[in-house]
C-alpha cells in the first residue's frame, strides 16, 4: 500500500479534458467536400456528417431547377448544422461536417447558431458560447470544379448554379480559425495535410 501511495503522490490531478475537434469541410459544390471529409473522418475514427443530408427538400428542389438559395433558406438548415456540431461537441465527440459555408455568416451560424445571424457577432466569435471550429477550405479554379461537375451522377446541384456560388463565396479570414487546401492536389495528398495540421493543434 506504502508503495501504490509513493506511486501516485507525484501523478497529481489529471488535467483539463482537451475539447473535441471540431472540422467542416467546406467550398463550393464540386469542391470535394464530402470526399475529404469522409475520408479523413475514416481515417482518424471520427464522426461524419453530409450537410447536403439535412437539406429540407424545398432547398433541395431550389437547386434542382437551378435556383440560387438565399439566406432565408439557408439559416434554418446552418441552424440544424449548429445543433448537430454542438450535440457532439456536448459529448465529447470529434467530429467532421461537409458544408458549403460559403459566406462568413454562416460561418457564424455554424459556430453560434442562429445568432450568428444577428447584429455584432462577428465581434463574438470567441464568446463562450461559440463552437470552436476548424474551417477546411478547399480551393480550386471554376474550370477544375466544374471539370468535376460534369462527372458526377445523381447530384442536384446543376453547372449553371456554381457561378453563383463562386460570386458568393467569402473565403475564410483571420480570426476564423482556417486552413486552404489547393485542390489540384490528390486526396490521399490532402487529407495526410489535414491531419498533420490537426496533430500540430
Amino acid at each position: 500500500m506504502a508503495e501504490e501511495a509513493a506511486a501516485g503522490a507525484g501523478r497529481g490531478p489529471p488535467g483539463p479534458k482537451r475539447a473535441p475537434h471540431l472540422l467542416v469541410v467546406m467550398g463550393v459544390s464540386g469542391c470535394g467536400k464530402s470526399t475529404v471529409g469522409s475520408h479523413l473522418a475514416d481515417k482518424l475514427g471520427w464522426k461524419f456528417y453530409e450537410g447536403d443530408d439535412y437539406h429540407p427538400d424545398e432547398n433541395k428542389k431550389k437547386m434542382a431547377e437551378g435556383i440560387p438559395l438565399n439566406d432565408q433558406d439557408r439559416i434554418p438548415w446552418l441552424c440544424c448544422l449548429h445543433d448537430i456540431l454542438k450535440r457532439e461537441h456536448t459529448c465529447g465527440q470529434n467530429a467532421i461536417l461537409a458544408c458549403s459555408a460559403l459566406k462568413k455568416m454562416y460561418r457564424q451560424i455554424l459556430g453560434n447558431g442562429k445568432c450568428g445571424c444577428e447584429s455584432g457577432q462577428q465581434e463574438n466569435q470567441g464568446g463562450p458560447e461559440s463552437l470552436k471550429i476548424l474551417f477546411v477550405h478547399l480551393h480550386g479554379s471554376i474550370d477544375l470544379i466544374a471539370g468535376r461537375l460534369r462527372k458526377r451522377k445523381g447530384h442536384f446541384m446543376p453547372l449553371s448554379l456554381l457561378q453563383s456560388q463562386f460570386d458568393t463565396l467569402e473565403p475564410p479570414s483571420p480570426p476564423e480559425s482556417f486552413i486552404t487546401i489547393n485542390l489540384e492536389k490528390s486526396i490521399s495528398e490532402i487529407v495526410s495535410e489535414i491531419e498533420d495540421y490537426i496533430k500540430k493543434m
